[in-house]
């Protein structure tokens, strides 16, 4: 048991870290990996690799998802921002690269081959993004002279537009939402509500026009009889199949006819196999991470810490939303994972990042620990 009189680092994080939040995220990462026992399997057969094939990467990524969540979690906010920088330029680059030198799959490019490992790196761009974003704004609210709006948007567009090209919409789409939110609560005039609200509605039809593949989900929400849904119909139904407690482990057949059962569907191998209980277990434990990380976030005076926290918080609810909607059908599909519970290495590790910081950005500031601090004596939005 580590005391509360021991000064050391390892002492000072366990006493000023949200251990309730933190344990809701192991929690979401042992059902992660029971859900891949379940949904996984089928997937490598029909792939003909080895059945346990994804259950045994899935638990490898583990150990550095663990690592990078706790190591991040020590950080200060002045390394965060720091670290932040850096793997945003690393990031943007790659992102960049991507459309020339990633590798196709279902006619977009967001992944590159290093070293023989598949990286997507618009889920490193995401969290970095937040940050950067947050301390732009954090500055405008202190210092109304410093541009921070204007750089804040065109880091946007820039994203964006790299985004697009690949493309990539629903990532697209999830940046768009947090930085309009952060935008919103560092005090946006209405008209820019309104402005940015045209541009996304503005931007959504001209997709809808001249991508595909846009067309044809959007048509398939909004009018069944106008494609296939059959992934769509198999997701939504396991629901009633699975009823309040399942059909029980290994009893499922949403995972033998879904090609990404262990991905974008796994939400819905969990509803079939584990009932709907699950799901709603999934659901607050979801909340319970989100709500609490909001208060925090309230209760922090430093603007930086207070928007950085705030929008990581709803990078996290709102790709855990979207892909729980896609299963019940209730917005078009999308290719977005469930935070820690689905398959995959590089949003797993991203997640790690991300949550990682906001663990840091939520820690209780002991007031011994703030005056033995030579940069407690400076403002924190300061300084970079």
């Amino acid at each position: 048991m580590i005391s509360r009189a021991q000064r050391t680092p390892i002492g000072e994080w366990w006493w000023t870290v949200d251990r309730l939040t933190l344990a809701a995220i192991g929690a979401l990462m042992l059902a992660g990996v029971v859900l891949s026992l379940a949904a996984s399997p089928p997937v490598a057969g029909r792939l003909g690799l080895e059945p346990f094939y994804f259950v045994n990467r899935h638990i490898m990524f583990l150990f550095p998802t663990l690592a990078i969540l706790i190591g991040v979690s020590f950080l200060t906010p002045r390394q965060i921002r720091r670290l932040s920088l850096v793997v945003f330029a690393i990031s943007l680059v790659m992102v960049a690269a991507t459309p020339f030198f990633g590798q196709e799959i279902k006619g977009a490019r967001r992944w590159l081959v290093l070293a023989g490992v598949n990286i997507q790196p618009s889920e490193f761009l995401k969290p970095a993004f937040v940050i950067l974003i947050a301390w732009l704004f954090g500055e405008s609210a202190k210092r109304p002279e410093m541009p921070a709006n204007t750089i804040a948007l065109g880091l946007l567009l820039m994203v964006v537009a790299l985004l697009v090209i690949q493309p990539d919409f629903g990532q697209t789409m999830l940046i768009v939402l947090v930085w309009s939110a952060l935008f919103f609560m560092a005090g946006m005039r209405i008209v820019w509500m309104f402005g940015i609200a045209g541009a996304a509605g503005f931007g959504l039809l001209i997709a809808y026009y001249t991508v595909p593949h846009v067309t044809s989900r959007i048509q398939r929400f909004m009018n069944p009889a106008a494609g296939d849904t059959f992934n769509i119909d198999v997701a939504t139904e396991s629901f009633m199949r699975g009823g309040w407690f399942g059909r029980g482990p290994g009893e499922g057949t949403v995972k033998r006819m879904l090609p990404e059962s262990h991905t974008d569907f796994v939400f819905s191998v969990a509803a079939e196999e584990f009932g709907v209980a699950l799901c709603l277990a999934l659901v607050m434990l979801f909340s319970f991470i989100v709500i609490r990380a909001l208060i925090r976030a309230m209760r922090n005076e430093d603007p930086f810490c207070r928007f950085a926290a705030a929008g990581l918080t709803m990078l996290f609810a709102t790709q855990s939303a979207i892909n729980m909607a896609v299963n019940l059908h209730l917005i078009p599909a999308k290719g977005m994972t469930l935070p820690f519970i689905s398959y995959g290495g590089s949003s797993m590790l991203s997640l790690a990042y991300g949550m990682g910081m906001l663990l840091a950005l939520t820690r209780e500031q002991p007031s011994g620990a703030m005056l033995s601090s030579p940069d407690a004596l400076l403002p924190a939005g300061s300084r970079i």
